[in-house]
């Protein structure tokens, strides 16, 4: 009859430091932060970062390419109690993996380096699931790189690790970068910055039909209520509304977000930069 594998006590320092992650104020500390569940875990392992990696029995089971895969990776397994798996989750259901992963951001000047030419900027992002979506939808539109300013909400915050869906493991982000910086470092590095907002005095269409829109772009995102204060406004090379040609009274901030960052990826693989057919 095969031994049951021991369990890791619920009193053991690793639980308790693990614990303690759901806090900003020791994820700073400790330069670690939590992923839960199967895809964060599984992103995390392949792309590195997974230092520690608790599970149940259940989920040890029912994941277990995903625990070799951790473990290949060098990250420690601990295998734990439902209720003590549970105690180190922020989610209301877990799905029984959670991983202690290693801080990933990157410098803003190496993101500059590498000559972006599609870039996401949270300027006063403070909702942790959007924070996250925005981040999925940079991903998915092939972006170069994210920026989250010092006026955003904390990358690492579980909701917005959740809602990146693992996409925070692909591509670079830099983190607490003050907006100005953030808006000059980008046009030096030959960048557009337009600032996205339902009140901009130009629209997406026209800047499609334009064929504006095939050079590399910044887009700046503003807060979920108030959008973007005026003084960053100003900072940008033109501030951009999403059209609505329907009745809705406006779009969230992860939908305009995909749309802008969709409108210039396709754009940057047009010939002519999205040129209307109609235009000259």
């Amino acid at each position: 009859m095969a031994a049951v594998p021991e369990l890791i006590s619920p009193k053991s320092p690793r639980v308790f430091a693990a614990r303690r992650l759901a806090k900003r104020n020791f994820r700073g500390k400790e330069r670690l932060f939590l992923a839960e569940g199967p895809q964060a875990v599984r992103e995390a392992a392949a792309h590195g970062g997974l230092v520690e990696l608790f599970a149940t029995l259940d989920a040890a089971d029912r994941y277990a390419d995903i625990v070799a895969e951790a473990r290949d990776a060098g990250a420690r397994l601990h295998l734990a109690d439902e209720s003590v798996v549970a105690d180190i989750s922020t989610t209301v259901t877990p799905q029984g993996l959670v991983g202690v992963c290693r801080f990933l951001d990157t410098p803003f000047e190496e993101i500059l380096a590498a000559r972006p030419r599609l870039v996401a900027v949270l300027a006063h992002v403070r909702d942790p699931g959007n924070a996250g979506t925005v981040l999925r939808c940079a991903d998915a539109a092939g972006a170069d790189a994210v920026v989250l300013t010092d006026a955003s909400v904390d990358l690492y915050n579980p909701k917005a690790v959740r809602a990146s869906v693992g996409s925070l493991f692909h591509l670079p982000v830099a983190v607490g970068v003050p907006v100005e910086s953030a808006v000059e470092g980008l046009r030096d590095a030959g960048v557009r910055i337009l600032a996205a907002d339902g009140a901009g005095d130009d629209d997406l269409d026209d800047e499609l039909d334009k064929g504006t829109m095939g050079t590399p772009t910044a887009w700046v995102f503003g807060n979920e209520a108030w959008g973007l204060p005026e003084e960053t406004r100003a900072l940008t090379d033109a501030v951009v509304r999403v059209p609505i040609h329907g009745k809705a009274e406006s779009l969230n901030l992860a939908t305009a977000a995909a749309v802008c960052l969709y409108a210039s990826a396709r754009a940057q693989r047009a010939p002519k930069g999205c040129r209307s057919v109609t235009g000259d």
